[in-house]
């Protein structure tokens, strides 16, 4: 299969349906975090599908228990400690805002986290600043993996 080299998806999209930039400061935590959970939940999507043809219920019972909340707040816990100053005041911001929505079956705490997580995904997103957005988001599913080899 042959890959395109230099090829930006986003400038791409942007350009091709005539897209406006936008100061990604005047975005609400909640906009970041809408985009930033999808952008993840790609991500998540693309990790599961690379183990191999499985069943679309598997698959989406692996993706579930990493998306969901607590999953997030895990990974926020020991993201928090790598994030530069302006990255942990989007997070902060992302974390602290007022959802419309409650939290199903997730604690107050694990719910604005995981908010917040995904704010900070989202900023990285439309920033376009898609290696730390990755390396971020792998220091977080490396300590899951680390506190489910502890657990076991």
């Amino acid at each position: 299969m042959e890959k395109s080299v230099g090829f930006d998806f986003v400038s791409y999209m942007n350009e091709l349906f005539q897209m406006e930039e936008v100061d990604i400061r005047e975005y609400s935590p909640l906009t970041l975090a809408y985009i930033g959970d999808c952008i993840f939940d790609l991500v998540i999507k693309s990790l599961v599908i690379n183990d191999g043809n499985k069943q679309v219920n598997k698959l989406h019972q692996e993706t579930s228990r990493l998306v969901q909340a607590s999953a997030q707040s895990l990974m926020m816990r020991t993201m928090q400690e790598h994030l530069t100053e302006e990255e942990h005041a989007v997070y902060k911001r992302g974390r602290n805002a007022k959802s419309v929505s409650p939290a199903k079956n997730q604690s107050i705490t694990d719910y604005r986290r995981a908010t917040g997580f995904e704010a900070l995904l989202g900023y990285l997103y439309l920033k376009k600043d898609y290696k730390r957005l990755l390396d971020l988001v792998k220091i977080g599913l490396d300590s899951l993996d680390n506190g489910r080899t502890e657990a076991k």
